[in-house]
């Protein structure tokens, strides 16, 4: 019995040493926010924290391929440092943290799907799916799935437009949460679609989810979405993924797609304010937004009121092919930014829309074919207060340069 005990002893710490070891370098630039996703391989592992090199612990978590992964590799560890220099080596060592907050979904019968954060005594909303069926009789307010978005403090504000039973119920109230869609699609014999407005009885509906996870370190879902025609025929099939991963004083999202035909060619064209993916502040801003909102871009923070668009009549380069911008609004009697971060491999030219009612995002003109699917990806971030361009342009770096992570050498 002695020799049994002896030998457990000496396993136990070897399990502990031979807990993931990740070595996490950084870019040429400063990051903060920084998504760390490293493939693993063999056994399973458990972890849901990481001890870092820097002092203190951060959540973890194992998850499946995100729509953008290689899905050849079918489990990554993933976890977010608040901040990594340029060149700096960070070590993180997989562990394991009792009672710590998790990403939960909620889900109640004829409501949309919440995805909340904390522990089991205390739980703040972060996102809203906003994934009714579409109702014939309810057209308006049911005729395309979006995401809300929860103030990241108390989870107790709404943030962004939700939907609305009339299209007079307030200011453009076709403009709601983080939404992607365009006005202007044709296909087929002369066939067109609005999918942002939904007129015609134009729809996209939510038709089943794929993939579902929650734990310490993220909340994801991946929606499959039918685009549905004048006819109520599908020319499209859109497979959106939105992840909210926790991260000390904000909320951050990364929001990518793949939309697919099975028509010889479907065209996305649009216009800056009714096509690409976009961001709607809460009805409130539209009342205050001429004295409180200001946008923040890579050239500096604007005037409040100040806007920028694109016009094909009067093109303004200051609007095209904008790597990140930023919205700055009052909610509740509290401001907040919403930092929105495009990435390179998306198409161009991007085209930008700025509203002083908190609507913000850009488009770009597509032909949609079997053998060319829309691939998009982005990255929001939420947080209460101000930013700065220093702030905006780091998060906007780890997003678009993440840094090298790998497995340590056992």
């Amino acid at each position: 019995m002695k020799r049994c005990l002896s030998v457990l002893a000496l396993l136990v710490p070897s399990f502990a040493l031979a807990a993931p070891v990740v070595t996490v370098t950084g870019g040429k630039t400063d990051g903060a926010d920084v998504v760390v996703r490293v493939p693993l391989a063999g056994d399973a592992v458990t972890a849901n924290a990481v001890e870092l090199s820097t002092g203190g612990t951060v959540p973890a978590q194992v998850t499946g391929p995100a729509l953008t992964d290689d899905p050849a590799v079918k489990q990554y560890l993933v976890f977010v440092l608040p901040k990594l220099k340029a060149g700096e080596t960070v070590t993180a060592t997989a562990t394991t943290k009792a009672g710590a907050p998790q990403f939960k979904f909620v889900e109640k019968s004829g409501e949309p799907l919440e995805l909340v954060y904390g522990t089991a005594a205390e739980q703040r909303p972060v996102l809203q799916f906003f994934n009714l069926k579409r109702d014939p009789k309810d057209h308006y307010y049911t005729f395309k799935p979006f995401h809300n978005v929860y103030d990241p403090v108390t989870g107790k504000t709404v943030l962004t437009n939700t939907s609305s039973k009339a299209a007079k119920d307030g200011q453009f109230p076709h403009h709601r949460g983080l939404f992607f869609g365009f006005n202007r699609i044709s296909f087929g014999d002369k066939q067109t679609a609005d999918v942002w407005h939904g007129t015609d009885n134009v729809f996209s509906q939510h038709e089943k989810m794929l993939v579902s996870e929650a734990g310490d370190a993220l909340g994801r879902h991946r929606s499959e979405i039918s685009w549905n025609g004048k006819d109520g025929k599908p020319f499209a099939t859109e497979y959106r993924e939105v992840t909210a991963y926790a991260a000390p004083g904000g909320t951050l999202i990364d929001w990518s797609t793949e939309l697919t035909t099975q028509l010889p060619k479907v065209r996305l064209d649009g216009d800056p304010q009714h096509a690409g993916f976009h961001f709607r502040a809460n009805m409130e801003v539209s009342k205050n937004g001429k004295a409180n909102t200001y946008y923040l871009r890579p050239d500096g923070k604007g005037k409040p009121g100040e806007t920028r668009n694109w016009d094909a009549k009067g093109k303004d380069a200051k609007a095209v092919n904008l790597p990140w911008n930023a919205v700055s609004f009052v909610v509740g009697e509290a401001r907040y930014t919403v930092l929105r971060v495009n990435h390179p491999n998306n198409p161009g030219e991007i085209r930008g829309s700025e509203r002083d009612y908190g609507r913000f995002g850009d488009y770009f003109e597509y032909d949609l074919t079997p053998e060319k699917p829309l691939k998009l990806k982005y990255r929001v971030w939420v947080q209460p207060g101000e930013m700065t361009v220093e702030q905006c342009q780091a998060i906007a770096d780890a997003f678009v340069a993440p840094p090298a992570a790998k497995l340590a050498a056992k």
